[in-house]
């Protein structure tokens, strides 16, 4: 990283996104000479509830450091696509950075192991899980790469099958369907043992692809699914709940340890407080979504998930994905699930 990409105090950045981001502050911080102002981009649609909370811990940080640090947050993709997010991280062109698993697993192959399908039945699972010994395990290896994950998991939600054509009941129905997936090997690897034709698109393309019948379905929850406006191309709703899907908070390494251990504390303290919030919004949200969902013309259907779990589990899904993570991983993971 060359020295105008590091953390510099009162001089860190002066751009016309600014003056918006400073708007979410407390007045009397809003034009404050910060000692350090941080750039933190979202990569998800802006109207989601991630982005009201990263915002409120925003504004929560530059009133109780007493505007010392200023956090000017860019949701949705204005600042790139989460692959180009996550390189403009590393390389400090931005500081601050919500983002999934499974686009950090390219780095950190572990961060996607929470996605292993069908792994949690339920939120009490992947609570347990994630604010324990395998949440623990992965942030110990996304530190590792010279990245620094703070604060709580953000909650993206159990993530569903959407479709255009037909619904899907039965693993069968996914034959040869030419489904989005986020470009991740994990999710590629759990709908080609289901005999699908997963195709990765990164989540700012889907609607396009969606529209031009590139592909003919996609998998995500009720949330993002109404926020990026997903039913005016999609029809068919299958509650599937086949991954748990949810992002990290992260930060350019150099640039954290520029910032003094007090001031750390306040900015890892709030962005886990915002978590938290935000994981009851998700889950007091969920059902009045879907009620919207269906009145725009969207039909659900429930499946059996344990049909779409044993065709996994013939074909070696398992098996693989705990070679690949590690007994120690994978242990920490089935600590909470039970065997897989």
């Amino acid at each position: 990283m060359t020295p105008s990409h590091a953390l510099r105090r009162r001089t860190f950045l002066t751009h016309a996104g600014a003056a918006a981001a400073a708007s979410a502050l407390p007045l009397r911080y809003a034009h404050a000479a910060a000692e350090f102002t941080l750039k933190l981009a979202t990569t998800i649609p802006p109207e989601h509830p991630i982005n009201a909370h990263v915002k409120q811990a925003a504004a929560s940080i530059a009133e109780q450091s007493g505007g010392r640090v200023v956090i000017e947050v860019f949701p949705g993709y204005v600042l790139g696509s989460s692959t180009s997010a996550l390189a403009q991280l590393r390389n400090g062109g931005i500081h601050m950075l919500t983002l999934s698993g499974s686009v950090l697993s390219t780095l950190a192959p572990v961060t996607t192991i929470y996605n292993t399908a069908f792994a949690f039945k339920d939120y009490d699972q992947v609570w347990a899980a994630m604010d324990g010994a395998l949440g623990d395990h992965i942030r110990t290896k996304v530190a590792a790469i010279g990245i620094q994950p703070i604060g709580k998991h953000w909650d993206l939600g159990f993530r569903h099958i959407t479709t255009s054509g037909k619904p899907i009941r039965t693993p069968e129905d996914l034959r040869d369907m030419k489904i989005r997936v986020p470009v991740a090997p994990l999710f590629v690897s759990c709908f080609k043992e289901l005999g699908a034709a997963p195709t990765p698109i990164n989540f700012d393309e889907v609607y396009s692809a969606l529209q031009t019948k590139l592909i003919d379905g996609q998998e995500n929850d009720v949330i993002v699914t109404e926020t990026a406006k997903l039913y005016e191309v999609q029809k068919y709703y299958a509650l599937t709940g086949h991954i748990w899907d949810g992002y990290f908070s992260l930060v350019n390494a150099r640039s954290w340890k520029a910032i003094p251990e007090n001031l750390q504390q306040v900015i890892s303290r709030n962005f886990a407080n915002a978590a938290v919030r935000e994981r009851q919004e998700i889950r007091s949200r969920t059902d009045e979504v879907r009620k919207r969902l269906q009145d725009k013309g969207m039909v659900f259907n429930t499946v059996d998930r344990d049909a779409f779990r044993a065709v996994l589990r013939k074909n070696g899904f398992y098996t693989q994905w705990k070679e690949k993570f590690g007994a120690e991983a994978w242990g920490a993971l089935e600590k909470v699930t039970g065997p897989l």
